[in-house]
C-alpha cells in the first residue's frame, strides 16, 4: 500500500504547466521500464499592464499581448532513471505593438518548435518517504515558422539543462527544478536571450480512494523566471526582465488518466525598461501512461 501511494504521488503532481524545464507525464510517471505516456495541456497568458522596470505607467495606445499555446507531449521510459521525452506547441497569439508611436494590432498562430529531452534520475527508496535527483539536457528544434511581423519562432537551435530534487510520502510531496536554457542567435538576427528559472512545488494528498484508485491532489506552485532581454531585431513574443508567479493547483485522478488544472498570479515583476506584463496564467492538461 505504502508503495502504491508513493507511486501516485510522484505520478501526478510534480510538473508545472510550463514546459522550459519539466517532463511528461506530470514530470516523474512512468517509472516502470519500457512504459510510455501522453499528455495534451492548454496554457495561457496576457495583459493590457505596461510596466517600466517595476512599476505600472500609462497605456494610451492600448497596448497588449496574449498567447494560447496547446501542447502535445509524449515520454518514453527505457528503465526507471532513462527516458526520453518530446513537447510539440501549437500557438495562437495576438498583439497590439507600438509601431512608430501608433498602436498596431498583430497576430499569428501555427507549430511552435519542437523540444526533446532525455531525463536521468537516481532514485532512493528511505522506506518513509522516496527522493531522486534529476539531470536532463534538452534540444530546442526550431521547428515553427520565422516569417511575418510577429513570428512564431526566432529560428534558432537551443539547449538547456535542468536540475531537480523531489521527494514524496503517501501525503506530502516538494519538488525544486532549477533550469537554464541557452537561446542562440536565429534567423534575421533574432536572438530572444537566455532564460534562468527555479520551480517550487508544494504538494498534499487531500483524498484516495483504494477501491477505484481514485483521488485528488491540491499544491502550490512557485516560478520564478530570470529573462535576458532580446535583441532589437527580435519580433516574438520574448521580453527581459525578473518575475514570480505563484498559486494553487488541483489535480484528479483515477487509474493511469491525470487531469491537472493551475493557476498562478504575479506577485513580483521587473522589465528591462518598457514592457507589457506577462499577467496571470491559466493551464489544464489530461494525461494518461501505459
Amino acid at each position: 500500500m505504502m508503495r502504491k501511494l508513493l507511486l501516485i504521488a510522484g505520478f501526478v503532481i510534480a510538473s508545472p504547466f510550463m514546459a522550459n524545464a519539466h517532463q511528461p507525464v506530470m514530470d516523474m510517471a512512468p517509472r516502470w521500464a519500457e512504459g510510455y505516456g501522453f499528455q495534451i495541456r492548454h496554457e495561457y497568458y496576457g495583459s493590457d499592464e505596461l510596466m517600466n522596470g517595476d512599476s505600472d505607467i500609462a497605456n494610451p495606445q492600448g497596448l497588449e499581448r496574449y498567447v494560447h499555446t496547446t501542447w502535445l507531449e509524449g515520454v518514453y521510459t527505457f528503465k526507471p532513471a532513462a527516458r526520453v521525452t518530446f513537447k510539440l506547441p501549437y500557438v495562437d497569439q495576438e498583439r497590439v505593438k507600438n509601431i512608430g508611436g501608433v498602436g498596431v494590432s498583430q497576430e499569428n498562430s501555427g507549430v511552435g518548435d519542437l523540444i526533446l529531452g532525455v531525463p536521468l534520475k537516481h532514485y532512493r527508496n528511505k522506506g518513509a518517504y522516496t527522493d531522486n535527483f534529476g539531470f536532463t539536457p534538452s534540444l530546442r528544434i526550431p521547428t515553427g515558422s520565422t516569417s511575418g511581423d510577429f513570428p512564431i519562432s526566432d529560428g534558432s537551435w537551443d539547449v538547456g539543462l535542468s536540475f531537480s530534487h523531489s521527494m514524496e510520502t503517501p501525503k506530502y510531496y516538494t519538488l525544486v527544478d532549477l533550469f537554464y536554457w541557452i537561446n542562440n542567435e536565429g534567423e534575421c538576427g533574432m536572438h530572444e536571450g537566455n532564460e534562468l528559472g527555479l520551480d517550487v512545488n508544494l504538494g498534499y494528498h487531500a483524498y484516495h480512494n483504494n477501491d477505484n484508485n481514485s483521488g485528488a491532489f491540491v499544491m502550490w506552485d512557485i516560478s520564478a523566471r530570470h529573462n535576458e532581454a532580446p535583441n532589437a531585431a527580435t519580433l516574438t513574443t520574448a521580453s527581459g526582465g525578473k518575475r514570480i508567479h505563484t498559486g494553487p493547483v488541483l489535480m484528479l485522478y483515477k487509474d493511469n488518466l491525470m487531469l491537472r488544472a493551475e493557476y498562478k498570479l504575479p506577485v513580483y515583476e521587473k522589465m528591462d525598461g518598457v514592457s507589457l506584463s506577462r499577467g496571470q496564467e491559466f493551464s489544464i492538461g489530461l494525461g494518461i501512461t501505459f
